[in-house]
């Protein structure tokens, strides 16, 4: 079936304007709960509570506020949102063509396939062909439900345009707030046994299909049984081998993934124990503690 668009609008640069259409590129098939009551197993609803009056406000009795210091607010008719907004006419200018590398993806929001739409057939084809040719991407303004959006266009697949929704640079956070821990020196074979890891994990391309919501299919294979009256067990999960020392862990993270490529079964190992400087503290607390019953 032919994907719907959920809207239209305009992609112009310079005097060339060319129509186009939006259309879903991803969504969420994630499982979902619902919050009943445990007495009646009923749906429950939503209310406004005011804590001042305490009682439940309806929806035609609220209005909208803006908290400028704490607990004081600055309030908006309808009216006056609306005059705030900026134009709906899903207009996109393009204001700038950069390196695709310079953009960090961090700032990327939401994604949406972009199609020609009646008439915009060529300067659609033409824009991604010369998008291509020069490496580079289109960064522009979209004027859409009443906020003036932040956008990047990029060819996508082998004829098409894609549309990536951005965060302003006010609303990313800096990394620098990120604490990165402390710096490590690394011996030649701890660097020789990560970087043959990598090579052993390493792909040719991405294969999205390859990865799947296991979560997803547990809990709809468990709907089905309690659909069919049949109770649900739970194996519980076993214990992850606890492996202190970065060098062992390295070695047999090399071992499973070579015996993964190999196609053999992965044969469990016991934990492998931290190294003697390291355990020796514990070892010290267990002496005095004997000493202490003695």
């Amino acid at each position: 079936m032919a994907a719907r668009a959920i809207s239209s609008g305009t992609i112009s640069f310079g005097l060339v304007a060319i129509p186009i259409k939006l259309y879903t590129s991803a969504s969420s098939e994630q499982v979902r709960f619902n919050m009943l009551h445990d007495k009646c197993g009923s749906r429950l609803k939503q209310q406004y509570l005011c804590p001042v009056d305490n009682e439940v406000v309806e929806r035609a009795h609220t209005v909208k506020g803006y908290e400028h210091a704490r607990g004081q607010f600055v309030l908006f008719s309808e009216e006056e949102l609306k005059a705030l907004e900026s134009e709906r006419s899903g207009s996109m200018e393009i204001t700038e063509f950069v390196p695709l590398s310079s953009v960090d993806f961090v700032q990327v929001e939401k994604s949406y396939f972009l199609g020609p739409d009646k008439g915009g057939d060529k300067p659609y084809q033409l824009l991604g062909e010369c998008m291509r040719t020069k490496g580079v991407v289109a960064v522009g303004r979209w004027a859409a439900r009443g906020k003036e959006q932040l956008v990047l266009i990029r060819p996508y697949d082998q004829h098409g345009l894609v549309l990536h929704q951005l965060y302003y640079a006010s609303e990313v956070r800096s990394f620098s707030e990120i604490d990165t821990g402390a710096r490590f020196t690394f011996s030649d074979i701890e660097r020789e046994l990560a970087e043959k890891l990598i090579d052993q994990l390493t792909h040719a391309k991405f294969t999205p299909e390859a990865y799947h919501d296991t979560y997803e299919e547990r809990v709809r294979a468990a709907v089905e049984k309690k659909v069919a009256g049949q109770e649900v067990s739970v194996a519980p999960e076993a214990p992850r081998a606890q492996i202190i020392d970065l060098f062992e862990a390295l070695k047999k993270s090399l071992a499973d993934a070579q015996a993964r490529a190999d196609g053999t079964p992965e044969v469990p190992k016991p934990p492998v124990k931290a190294r003697a400087e390291e355990a020796e503290p514990e070892k010290k607390v267990a002496t005095r503690r004997r000493g202490a019953k003695k």
